[in-house]
């Protein structure tokens, strides 16, 4: 399970985040439907500023092993980040 870990001044909240919905996120996330929204809304603003780019299509079949390994590094802080306005966001397995 992966630990989102949120602290600012007088706030502070976690969020677990078990590996099967981090898995169904991925799929969902980058799903061929998303993708398409995903470049048809950014098209007209790529046009506008005269940029050729195309949101690439990530292969949701290669993440998901990542996410299995994951599982064996246990305790791991894989994020950890403090601002000068004293918040903070530690991400932990």
């Amino acid at each position: 399970m992966m630990h989102v870990k949120v602290k600012t001044n007088g706030f502070k909240f976690i969020i677990p985040i078990p590996y099967a919905m981090l898995n169904i996120l991925i799929s969902i996330l980058f799903s061929k439907f998303v993708h398409k929204i995903a470049n048809k809304w950014t098209k007209e603003h790529f046009e506008r500023k005269k940029i050729d780019f195309t949101i690439p299509l990530i292969d949701k079949e290669t993440l998901k092993p990542v996410v299995n390994e994951l599982k064996n590094y246990k305790g791991i802080i894989l994020v950890d980040v403090k601002a000068q306005d004293g918040t903070e966001v530690k991400v932990k397995l």
